[in-house]
């Protein structure tokens, strides 16, 4: 399963934002087969603020964990939060080159 994350916007701002688009995307993930692993992918996404990070994506690496992986993850915005949220979590992220 891919998560093309810009289809939730290119500029990903806000807590609350971040857990509209969690609540929205729930419906789609009842489609992931089981074993399927999760890509999200940031091709497109501008700025990714850690609250709207945090919001969307701790409830999926709580659910599926290392089943997770990132792509696309070069923008200076994406890196940082993604590191954020690493140090938080206590957590090494699967970050695809």
């Amino acid at each position: 399963m891919i998560i093309m994350i810009k289809k939730f916007g290119t500029m990903l701002l806000s807590r609350q934002m971040g857990k509209e688009a969690f609540l929205a995307f729930q419906s789609a993930l009842s489609d992931k087969k089981n074993g399927e692993k999760i890509e999200i992918d940031f091709e497109g996404v501008l700025t990714f603020s850690p609250s709207w990070g945090d919001e969307f994506l701790s409830p999926l690496l709580e659910k599926y964990g290392e089943g997770i992986a990132f792509k696309n993850t070069d923008n200076p915005s994406v890196k940082a939060t993604l590191e954020i949220l690493q140090e938080i979590s206590k957590k090494k992220f699967n970050i695809i080159k």
